[in-house]
C-alpha cells in the first residue's frame, strides 16, 4: 500500500486492535473492521468495538493492507505466542491509543452527567492500564469540571493506593478550580502530533555480531521480520550462510 493513510484511520485501526491485543492477529483485526459475522468475531462480542464495520465497504485484502501499512509505520507489530502471530500496540501506536481511549472514557463520563446519573458501579476502571488511567485523570484535572467530582469519589472507593492518590489530586484540584498546566498540555500534544506521524521504513545500518562488518537490512527484510516476529538480525547474512553450512561459528 502506497498512500499514506489518515489520522482518523490510524486511530480508527488502532482502536479496532484495542480489542484483541496479544490475542488475536492480522486476520481477526481486518474482520473487526469489515464488519464480519463470522461466528468467532460474535462469541468474542467484537461487533460491539465502536469501530466494528468502519471499513465495510472495502475488501478484506484492503484492509489487511491498510493493518500492514500500520505495521510498516511503527503503530502496531506483532508478536508469536506459540505459532500464533499475534498483533501488538508498538510504544507509538500504544502512546495514540491510550490518548483516544482516555478520551472515550471522558465522553462516556459525560453522558452520564446528562442522564443524571450519580452513583455508577466503577469497577470497570480498575486494573486498567496504569498509564492510561493517570491521563485520563489528567484530563479530567483540565476540564475543570465539578460534575465529575461523585464519579472520581466512587471511583476513589475501589482503587489501589497509587491511582487513590492520583484520584484525590484530581478531585482536589477540580474543588479547588486550579488554573490548567498549559506547558503540560503543550508538551503532550507535541508528542502526540510527533507521534501520530508515524516512521516511514527505511533501510538499517546494522553490524554483524560475528565478523564485525556493517550490513544493509532493507526494508523488505524489516517486513518480513516483522510479520514473522523476528528481532533485528544480529548476523550478515555471509555469517548466517556460513553458520547454515556448518562452516562458521556456533551460536
Amino acid at each position: 500500500m502506497k498512500n499514506r493513510l489518515s489520522v482518523e484511520e490510524i486511530k480508527v485501526i488502532l482502536r479496532a486492535a484495542d480489542e484483541i491485543i496479544g490475542q488475536g492477529g492480522r486476520t481477526l483485526l481486518a474482520k473487526i473492521l469489515k464488519g464480519s459475522r463470522e461466528k468467532k468475531v460474535l462469541q468474542l462480542e467484537l461487533d460491539k468495538c465502536p469501530v466494528y464495520g468502519y471499513f465495510k465497504s472495502e475488501s478484506i485484502d484492503s484492509i489487511t493492507d491498510k493493518i500492514d501499512w500500520m505495521i510498516d509505520f511503527d503503530f502496531l507489530t506483532i508478536q508469536y505466542s506459540g505459532k500464533l502471530p499475534m498483533i501488538v500496540y508498538t510504544e507509538r501506536g500504544w502512546h495514540i491509543e491510550s490518548d483516544q481511549y482516555a478520551d472515550e472514557l471522558l465522553r462516556e463520563w459525560k453522558e452520564w452527567i446528562k442522564q443524571g446519573r450519580l452513583d455508577p458501579d466503577m469497577t470497570y476502571l480498575k486494573d486498567r492500564n496504569r498509564e492510561m488511567i493517570l491521563l485520563m485523570l489528567e484530563k479530567v484535572k483540565e476540564s475543570g469540571n465539578p460534575s465529575f467530582i461523585p464519579y472520581l469519589k466512587c471511583w476513589e472507593n475501589i482503587e489501589y493506593k497509587k491511582v487513590k492518590e492520583a484520584i484525590r489530586t484530581t478531585i482536589k484540584a477540580l474543588e479547588n478550580q486550579e488554573p490548567m498546566d498549559e506547558q503540560v498540555v503543550l508538551e503532550r500534544t507535541e508528542a502526540y502530533n510527533e507521534a501520530i506521524k508515524g516512521s516511514a521504513p527505511q533501510d538499517l545500518r546494522l553490524k554483524c555480531w560475528e565478523c564485525g562488518n556493517r550490513f544493509t537490512f532493507t526494508v523488505d527484510e524489516q517486513k518480513l521480520f516483522k510479520k514473522k516476529g523476528y528481532k533485528l538480525p544480529k548476523t550478515c547474512k555471509r555469517c548466517r550462510n556460513k553458520r547454515e553450512v556448518g562452516t562458521g561459528p556456533l551460536s
